[in-house]
């Protein structure tokens, strides 16, 4: 089972960025931990963080074929990216959105994701565990 990680904007802050909505975890110590989990489930990690819309496009394009599973935190552009909401759509893989924060309980622009109808499910509100989660739910074994 191979996953694609993508880490959006500000996520490069993580450990420094309001830790009081966010957590003290750095993104190496958070990438390690999904690493980690990964390989005790049997799963290839690609991660990669990018603070650009297009970048975030080029890497969903590049990893579609190798990618059985995608691990999304869009930050921000969850809100608002349409362009971001095509490439998932256009790759036809797996994707999950994945937030730290609850984002149902922030401000009212954070509550409604653009790119989450073309995902197969959207994690949020768990810190660490959100992105732990959606790495379980693509690597279940499939039933038959």
């Amino acid at each position: 089972m191979n996953i694609l990680v993508l880490h959006g904007p500000n996520l490069n802050l993580l450990g420094e960025r309001e830790p009081e909505i966010y957590g003290r975890l750095t993104l190496a110590q958070l990438n390690a931990r999904l690493r980690r989990y990964a390989r005790e489930r049997g799963a290839t990690l690609r991660i990669f963080q990018d603070n650009c819309e297009g970048r975030l496009i080029d890497l969903i394009h590049a990893n579609r074929r190798w990618a059985d599973g995608v691990v999304f935190n869009p930050g921000a552009y969850a809100h608002y990216s349409y362009a971001l909401r095509d490439a998932v759509a256009a790759a036809r893989v797996p994707t999950v959105e994945v937030h730290l924060s609850d984002v149902k309980r922030r401000e009212a622009f954070r509550r409604k994701s653009v790119i989450a109808p073309v995902c197969a499910a959207v994690i949020s509100g768990k810190g660490v565990e959100s992105y732990l989660s959606a790495i379980a739910r693509l690597s279940r074994p499939i039933s038959s």
